[in-house]
């Protein structure tokens, strides 16, 4: 098989769990964390339904996380300005390490959110579903800035 063919492989799995994992992300925290809240109030029925889509999401996120780790340690060495992991002696480098830190940053939150915060009852529900959420703005944010940044080791790599 051709090396190309290979590559657009490797890149396209890459490129869609990207999308998945942030793009899952946006799309609960914009439109169905509100439009559940709207329709169904603040009430246990609502916590139940956010509940089952993180637990699905969470699936799909963690399958998605291991294929992005293969995936970007092949197009990692494509580069001839890759200098290894977390080196910082070229703009490539710095970005792709930046790119990293931010995404390990996002696994552990994405970790946190599901599995120490996850569905829980009881008088600290309340507090524990508020900094749940917060962090998910977090992550979608860190999820744009590592979209930049890929675009930007795109450019210059």
């Amino acid at each position: 098989m051709p090396k190309q063919i290979v590559f657009t492989i490797v890149l396209f799995v890459h490129n869609l769990c990207t999308v998945l994992w942030v793009g899952g992300m946006m799309a609960l925290g914009f439109t169905v964390m509100p439009s559940a809240k709207q329709v169904l109030g603040m009430g246990p029925q609502t916590k139940k339904l956010m509940d089952a889509i993180q637990k699905h999401l969470s699936r799909i996120v963690y399958v998605c996380i291991v294929l992005l780790i293969a995936t970007g340690m092949l197009m990692a060495k494509r580069s001839p300005a890759f200098q290894g992991l977390f080196h910082f002696g070229n703009p490539y480098a710095t970005a792709l390490s930046v790119k990293h830190i931010l995404t390990i940053l996002m696994v552990v939150i994405a970790l946190v959110r599901s599995i120490v915060l996850g569905p829980k009852e009881g008088p600290a529900a309340q507090q524990q579903e508020k900094l749940k959420n917060a962090l998910l703005f977090v992550n979608i944010a860190f999820g744009l800035v590592v979209l930049f940044l890929s675009a930007y080791c795109t450019a210059v790599g």
